[in-house]
């Protein structure tokens, strides 16, 4: 019993559900489910020629930077001074470098895999893009990794995706932020933002990029994703940038 306004009042018990009301109860997350599968496919079938076509690119841009990634592997460059890494000596954070990186990259597809299909073409488009500019610029940039660099021991799976001497322009600090741009209407922009900070923290403390490699990521990042917006624009008419 409790007290309203001086007034005593008795609780009314809610009935019991009926066993076809549990029914209807328990299979109302398996109907959102379906529902919410059934927006994805159309989603997902709506947009395939651009998905197909942002694959395609995305296993040309993987393969181009293998090629110029082994050609600047095996390539004899210089060692240079660099002002900012001459002041401190480099850090191990090989932990930060490699799964910190591989989690940011991988949610920037799985996001939109999961939530946003619509926008998968567009962050797959995008990263092959920028992936490719990084990998013509640093077949011209016959530059070796930083004296006293922290040698990187990636797990096996890794291991073909690692080269020395792909200086410029830095891709852990590049990739990261591109998604800060592709993400800006949502709050995970800015998860990429403090993201492609840390990965620049983390290749300058660990000396495997130059002070200029991390710096013009950010540029360069900005640059490859309005040259990919204008493309988009023509390949999608239905892309609002």
């Amino acid at each position: 019993m409790t007290v309203v306004a001086g007034r005593s009042t008795i609780p009314i018990p809610r009935p019991p559900l009926r066993p076809a009301e549990r029914g209807r109860e328990a299979g109302r997350p398996r109907e959102r489910f379906r529902e919410r599968l059934h927006e994805w496919s159309v989603e997902l079938l709506a947009h395939k020629g651009l998905v197909a076509f942002s694959l395609v690119c995305f296993i040309v841009a993987l393969g181009f930077d293998y090629v110029c990634g082994m050609y600047v592997h095996t390539m004899k460059g210089v060692k240079v001074p660099d002002l900012l890494l001459d002041l401190f000596n480099p850090i191990d954070l090989s932990f930060l470098f490699i799964y910190g990186y591989v989690s940011l990259i991988s949610s920037m597809f799985l996001y939109p895999l999961i939530f946003r299909v619509r926008m998968l073409h567009v962050v797959a488009f995008q990263f092959s893009l920028l992936l490719i500019i990084r990998s013509v610029l640093m077949i011209f940039t016959h530059l070796e990794t930083p004296a006293g660099a922290i040698t990187v021991s990636y797990p096996w799976f890794f291991r073909g995706l690692y080269f020395e001497n792909d200086m410029f322009f830095s891709g852990h600090t590049a990739m990261t932020f591109l998604g800060f741009y592709l993400f800006r209407r949502s709050r995970l922009r800015y998860v990429f933002l403090v993201g492609s900070i840390v990965m620049g923290t983390v290749v300058l403390a660990m000396h495997v990029h130059y002070s200029i490699d991390v710096l013009a990521a950010f540029f360069m990042t900005y640059a490859s994703y309005r040259i990919g917006n204008a493309l988009l624009l023509r390949m999608d008419p239905t892309y609002r940038g």
